[in-house]
């Protein structure tokens, strides 16, 4: 399913992965698991494998930019990339990019140690497309510095187990208010599409792009 919004065409592919296309320009965020693409930037959250994914940068088309945090340096060799820090800014294709934290606070691998550190420097994107902007999250907690995030559109898990929760994205989409709310995270390694249309029962500015639908 593909959801128009102003000049702006977003279709889910999948756990993370998002398409968006603005004014002939194509960008994938976290591409994993996905058919052939076609690309002109390429936003990858972190290193972890179901994000940062070789045998899917390899299906996309195009002479195409990676932009990912400084933990994927190993993985991304072969590929053109800008590497960023929570906190950057940066211009590329005529679209601006902002770089936010995207961490753990209460999802543990083991005890007092979380999935997603915040000193490993992981990162969502605030991607500012014309007078759009569209914030994904990647993966992480309902942390303080999500209270700051300002979005049009607003791309969340909501899957629990390494990202927040249902409940923790709700109060998440509250804070930030955006006027477009879309859960992701689901239905693929953890979640799945109840977790989805709880989240879209309780946020009335939510859109549930499925791809069953």
């Amino acid at each position: 399913m593909v959801f128009e919004y102003k000049d702006v065409k977003l279709e889910w592919l999948g756990h993370d992965c998002f398409r968006i296309e603005y004014k002939g320009l194509k960008l994938l965020i976290d591409p994993f698991r996905i058919k052939e693409q076609e690309a002109d930037l390429v936003l990858i959250t972190h290193d972890h494998f179901d994000h940062c994914s070789n045998d899917d940068l390899k299906k996309i088309k195009g002479d195409f930019e990676i932009i990912a945090p400084h933990a994927c340096k190993s993985l991304l060799g072969k590929f053109k990339t800008t590497f960023v820090k929570p906190g950057d800014v940066i211009e590329k294709k005529g679209i601006r990019i902002k770089t936010v934290p995207a961490y753990n606070i209460n999802k543990f691998r083991e005890p007092g140690k979380v999935f997603h550190p915040k000193e490993a420097g992981y990162v969502g994107f605030i991607i500012t497309l014309g007078e759009l902007s569209i914030y994904h999250a990647g993966d992480t907690d309902f942390i303080p510095e999500m209270k700051d995030v300002k979005a049009d559109i607003a791309l969340l898990p909501v899957s629990g187990t390494y990202v927040m929760t249902v409940e923790e994205a709700i109060e998440a989409a509250n804070y930030i208010k955006p006027k477009v709310a879309i859960p992701m995270h689901y239905g693929s390694i953890v979640g799945s599409i109840k977790d989805a249309q709880k989240f879209k029962e309780n946020i009335k500015n939510s859109v549930l792009v499925d791809l069953s639908q």
